[in-house]
């Protein structure tokens, strides 16, 4: 058994030296299925806040730009997929215990809500296709009736959002053998990063001043969360077991460093706190990188945290690697 061990684990593709099955592909489904969440949350709360003067781009247009982000974001999913015509058997059935399952019927939740968001506010929002859509057969009725189902919408848009957004960590945290992924705190960093990168995107694009400041302080607030949880994150894996401590290794001066303290918590998370608690002493153009620097640590985050995670496990193979072993099984299996 030791032997069939050790040739299969060394001749599988994407397993040797280090598991590799997930590639930038589900990095950016993660990233952009994170960004989507926050922008419904905020465009159904601003909704149901009654922001319409105050916050008149939540309102009307942030919500036209998650189906489409969402949609960008299942097409990396989709081309994830080793079997892409085998897609539909993730609704053949639910697994309660399985996190992909859930996940997969989430999504089915989501597109509805984003949907009907998306229409009723579409002739204020977008008025030229509006228009178009209204020349189609049932099109004005379809406008009216998602009109009325507005604040419906909205306020089914906060729980399905939050749990778009949550369920990505709580996916990967499943991976028990995984101890980078191995914890209850991923699912709460991803959901607050992707709280943070909805109002980091609003922030980027709203025009009116009141409702750019009221996006800054409340993606600063975000950021500020997110910051206490990687510091806690971090204690996590630094005084867990053999595993967790090696994990850990890899973020505190080892080959993913670089890219988790500079690029992610230093760029994505550190410098925007600087620019936008100094807002208002007026940065001028230098206030608008900090959410183009909110969103690329949103996406460093996820593709460290895919890459990494692979890498980590319970198991270290390289050690139990007998290459005598190996040799002696190999020459046995060539012999007469």
């Amino acid at each position: 058994m030791r032997e069939e061990l050790l040739v299969t684990l060394r001749h599988n593709p994407h397993v040797d030296p280090v598991l590799s099955i997930w590639g930038w592909e589900i990095s950016i489904y993660l990233f952009l299925g994170g960004l989507t969440a926050g922008l419904m949350f905020f465009a159904g709360l601003l909704t149901l806040l009654r922001k319409d003067r105050t916050a008149p781009f939540a309102t009307t247009r942030l919500a036209l730009i998650a189906p489409l982000v969402l949609s960008v974001g299942m097409t990396t999913l989709f081309l994830d997929l080793e079997y892409k015509l085998h897609v539909f058997r993730f609704y053949l059935t639910l697994r309660p215990s399985s996190p992909m399952s859930w996940g997969s019927w989430i999504l089915i939740l989501v597109y509805p809500v984003i949907i009907v968001q998306a229409l009723s506010t579409l002739r204020r929002g977008w008025p030229r296709l509006a228009a178009w859509l209204e020349r189609l057969p049932l099109g004005r009725w379809l406008l009216d009736l998602c009109e009325r189902l507005r604040r419906p919408a909205a306020a089914a848009a906060l729980p399905v959002g939050v749990a778009l957004a949550i369920y990505t960590g709580i996916l990967l945290s499943a991976f028990a053998a995984r101890p980078f992924w191995n914890t209850g705190l991923l699912g709460v960093l991803f959901l607050v990063s992707g709280l943070s990168t909805g109002a980091a995107l609003a922030a980027l694009l709203a025009r009116e001043p009141a409702e750019r400041r009221w996006f800054v302080r409340t993606d600063l607030g975000l950021i500020l969360v997110e910051m206490l949880i990687v510091g806690l994150l971090v204690i996590n894996l630094a005084t867990g077991a053999r595993p967790q401590l090696e994990a850990a290794r890899h973020i505190l001066g080892g080959d993913y460093t670089l890219a988790f303290w500079i690029l992610f918590f230093t760029v994505g998370l550190a410098v925007p706190v600087l620019i936008e608690a100094f807002e208002p002493l007026g940065l001028g153009r230098v206030a608008m990188l900090a959410p183009v620097l909110v969103l690329v640590g949103g996406y460093v985050l996820r593709d460290v945290t895919v890459r990494l995670g692979q890498e980590t496990t319970w198991i270290d193979y390289t050690s139990e690697y007998d290459a005598a072993l190996l040799q002696r099984v190999e020459t046995r299996s060539a012999g007469p």
